[in-house]
């Protein structure tokens, strides 16, 4: 498989990404990893392993820049890894950048599946039941009922391709589950999904989303990002004040190493590395929206997903699905 690295994009970027693509490169040498970059950012390409080369770009996409400037930056590290997909020199583009501009590169260069209006970031989120998916994340702040439904049916696709889930049980978030529950755009949402031929079982509340008891969650954008984005936030609170507690005096630090290993299988179960990239759903290619604050281990972790995208041929059974 041929991956393009979009190493200028993120938090940690370009070290991090570099550290990423290298690490994958002695693990997969069978894969051709292209890191696209500023020329400064790779000090020797006669260093790097047979299987990664080097694209060179003009400029950066920054993480708060208007994505309107995008058009005027063509020769940027996340449109030029893009247009490897588009020209067949790459399988796949992975970025930890700006999550408008990938979105607004893939949706012009790679363009729409048809009968998608919209595409949708769609994550895998840590549950009592295992894992399970939610979208939209963060790709569109206003839906139409419409654009949930197909948002529901990427997810379906999804789920049962790459998380091995048969038959999917879709639900809606709203603020209740009764069926009159939510704002317009829910309840419209919830009357077209009972006809779309998914196994819909309604709405879920926000405190459903780790406690399982589905397989796909459908929202808007913004109340997906809000979300996963809250729940990320008081994880860490409360690891980190469990930490506290267990280190405050020496019989809770006593009772700290009988319980060590179950806590590290806690802290490894939400960790952002396992999940660290989230596919857009609805452009015609492969593209991975890597957490902003990624590392190494991350960026390895898109790329595994990258892989499995490529593996199952998702892409063109969304294509079918809508």
């Amino acid at each position: 498989m041929r991956i393009a690295f979009d190493i200028m994009g993120g938090d940690n970027a370009p070290a991090a990404i570099i550290e990423g693509v290298l690490a994958l490169a002695g693990s997969s040498p069978q894969d051709e990893l292209i890191m696209v970059g500023l020329p400064e950012a790779v000090a020797q390409e006669s260093a790097l392993p047979a299987n990664v080369r080097f694209v060179s770009c003009g400029s950066v996409m920054a993480m708060d820049e208007d994505v309107r400037n995008l058009l005027k930056k063509k020769d940027s590290s996340i449109w030029v890894a893009t247009d490897l997909v588009k020209k067949g020199e790459a399988d796949a583009i992975i970025s930890a950048g700006s999550t408008g501009a990938q979105m607004t590169a893939a949706t012009l260069l790679l363009s729409r599946l048809k009968g998608c209006e919209r595409p949708a970031i769609a994550t895998v989120l840590p549950t009592q039941e295992g894992g399970k998916l939610l979208l939209d994340a963060g790709a569109n702040a206003d839906c139409s009922a419409q654009m949930l439904v197909s948002f529901a049916k990427m997810g379906a696709v999804y789920a049962e391709q790459l998380l091995d889930l048969p038959n999917p049980r879709v639900a809606l978030l709203s603020n209740g589950t009764e069926e009159h529950k939510g704002n317009k755009l829910t309840i419209e949402a919830h009357a077209l999904l009972k006809e779309a031929g998914l196994n819909f079982i309604g709405n879920k509340e926000g405190r459903d989303i780790l406690k399982g008891g589905y397989d796909v969650m459908v929202c808007d954008g913004m109340s997906g990002n809000i979300a996963i984005k809250s729940m990320e936030g008081a994880i860490l609170v409360l690891m980190g004040m469990l930490k506290k507690e267990l280190t405050s005096s020496l019989k809770t630090k006593l009772g700290a190493m009988l319980v060590k290993n179950g806590l590290s299988r806690m802290k490894k179960t939400f960790s952002q590395d396992n999940n660290s990239g989230a596919p857009l759903l609805g452009v015609k290619g492969i593209s991975i929206v890597c957490h902003g604050n990624s590392d190494a281990k991350g960026i390895v972790s898109a790329s595994q997903l990258a892989k499995k995208c490529f593996e199952h041929d998702f892409v063109n059974k969304l294509a079918t699905a809508l």
